[in-house]
């Protein structure tokens, strides 16, 4: 079982959620600045990153024992 850091995954979590509200606050009260719309994909973007990365070093140990496992297994020649 990975080793999971619920506080960074949570930081993520809230970091899209802004960048998510700046984009709706946008769509909906249409302000005359482009700026929100910028800023909230910049910080939604940043967010996606920021977990994925985390989510990626989460798992590291299952990726390298299923590589090892399909290594192992004979391999069908049959054509």
């Amino acid at each position: 079982m990975p080793n999971i850091n619920a506080s960074k995954q949570s930081f993520n979590t809230l970091i899209i959620l802004i960048g998510a509200g700046l984009l709706l606050y946008d769509f909906i009260a249409k302000p005359n600045e482009i700026y929100f719309k910028i800023a909230g994909l910049v910080i939604l973007m940043f967010g996606l990153y920021k977990s994925t990365q985390q989510w990626t070093s989460d798992n590291k140990t299952d990726d390298n024992e299923n590589s090892t496992e399909e290594d192992d297994k004979p391999k069908n020649d049959e054509a």
